[in-house]
Parts: C-alpha cells; sequence; structure tokens
C-alpha cells in the first residue's frame, strides 16, 4: 500500500506443478487465508488489490479457491500457479475450467505467462492482462521475438546480414540497427546489445496485444488467432527462414 502501486497482489503458495495432492491443498489453503487478511488490511481506495486462484492442475482445488475468492469481491482475479512446468495443453484446460467461475467484468491475469503463442490462447479463454521476463531475459540472451517467429542473433549467418532484426517492426532498434550490428554486440558483451535487443522485444510484445486488441474491438479475434498460429507455425525454428 504505502508503495502506491495501482494494482497489488495478496500474497499466494506457488507449489511446483509435480507437487503432491496434499502439498498443493495446503498451499491454496493457505493462499486463501492470506487472501482474506489481505482484504481485511487493504485501504486505499486508489488502489486494486487482486486476489489469486490457485490449485495447481487439480480441477476441484482450482474450483474451491477461485469461489472463495470471489466470494471476497476482489476488483481483479489472477490465476497464479501455472507455467511452472506442466505442459501447454495442461494449462490451457486448467484456464479453460478457471474461466467460467471468475465474474465477467472483472480484469482476469494470468501471472508469469509467456511466449507470444502463450498470451494469445490466454487470451482466447478470456485473460486481460499477462506478466513475464521472456521479452527482457531472452533479449540479453540474444534471442529476438519478430512478426515471423524467433530469431538467435547468436546465429553465424548474421554475421554480415545489412537487414533490421524485424522487416516489419518500425522500434527504435528494428530503425537503427542491423543484424550484424546487433549480433557484434551481443557477442563482444556489450550492454547496449542487451538493451537494443530489449527495447525490440518489449515493442513486439506491445504491438502483439495492441493487434490483439484491435481484432476483438473489430469482432474478427479468431480471425486473428488462426492467421498469428499459422504464422507462428510456418516460422517456427529460426524466425526469419532465409
Amino acid at each position: 500500500m504505502n508503495l502506491g502501486a495501482d494494482i497489488v497482489m495478496a500474497f499466494d503458495e506457488c507449489p511446483p506443478s509435480t507437487a503432491p495432492r496434499e502439498a498443493v491443498k495446503a498451499a491454496t489453503e493457505r493462499t486463501t487465508r492470506w487472501a482474506r487478511r489481505s482484504r481485511e488490511a487493504h485501504r486505499r481506495t486508489d488502489q486494486w488489490l487482486f486476489g489469486i486462484v490457485q490449485g495447481g492442475v487439480l480441477p476441484d482445488l482450482r474450483e474451491k479457491s477461485a469461489r472463495d475468492l470471489v466470494a471476497m469481491d476482489f476488483p481483479g482475479y489472477a490465476v497464479g500457479g501455472l507455467a511452472v512446468g506442466e505442459e501447454r495443453t495442461t494449462r490451457e484446460e486448467v484456464l479453460d475450467h478457471v474461466e467460467p467461475l471468475l465474474p465477467r467484468g472483472k480484469p482476469r491475469y494470468l501471472m508469469g505467462v509467456g511466449t507470444p503463442e502463450d498470451i494469445l490462447e490466454g487470451v482466447a479463454r478470456g485473460v486481460d492482462m499477462f506478466d513475464c521476463v521472456l521479452p527482457t531475459r531472452n533479449g540479453r540472451n540474444g534471442q529476438l521475438f519478430t512478426s515471423r517467429g524467433r530469431l538467435s542473433i547468436r546465429n553465424a549467418r548474421y554475421r554480415d546480414d545489412p537487414r533490421p532484426p524485424d522487416p516489419d517492426c518500425a522500434c527504435y532498434t528494428c530503425r537503427t540497427a542491423s543484424r550484424a550490428y546487433l549480433r557484434h554486440l551481443h557477442m563482444a558483451g556489450e550492454i547496449t546489445g542487451a538493451t537494443l535487443l530489449t527495447i525490440h522485444n518489449l515493442a513486439h510484445y506491445l504491438d502483439t496485444l495492441r493487434r490483439m486488441r484491435q481484432s476483438i474491438l473489430l469482432g474478427r479475434f479468431e480471425e486473428f488467432r488462426t492467421e498469428m498460429r499459422r504464422s507462428l507455425t510456418a516460422s517456427a525454428g529460426e524466425g526469419e527462414g532465409s
């Protein structure tokens, strides 16, 4: 509360995806107790406190967690405990189960997710908000997310490549730096390289979310989803492919 963030989270316990049922059950119950204490302690009217649905990959625990939190009437709800080692299909099944349990008209936040593909499937299941280290961490490690898939700038074939990282991107990095220059900076360990790669990745994520939002407003999200899936499938592996 003192930090003054617009959105703050109740404490939660996030067990690994391989945790036994009793451990997940205990963590879920503890998360619910913490949510209740946080709700009672929260006093700021200019700040939203979200509860966090836990329960691992166990549908009955997820359902109880969601119902207990909804009864506390939070302004928004997060789904935690995913992207911690489970298969993507399992994560999507959990979201499919939780989504109808959360109130319509209140924001849903999927914690720790993820790749552009993960975000696309989250939006398809009613998620509004995401957070993830991938754009920055992968940028520092030389990987770019582009409109044509992922691109590893460490690849030797970019040593003399004069093209921008993503010809369809208008970010500062794509306007001012070639693949060859970015590769040189990255291989030399120059901090400017990490900065430029991160700028592009963040711009790509923001633009992807902007286009998703626009497709929803235009009533063509499923068409957008199909097109994005097709584009990512066609360019899977190395991004540019040429």
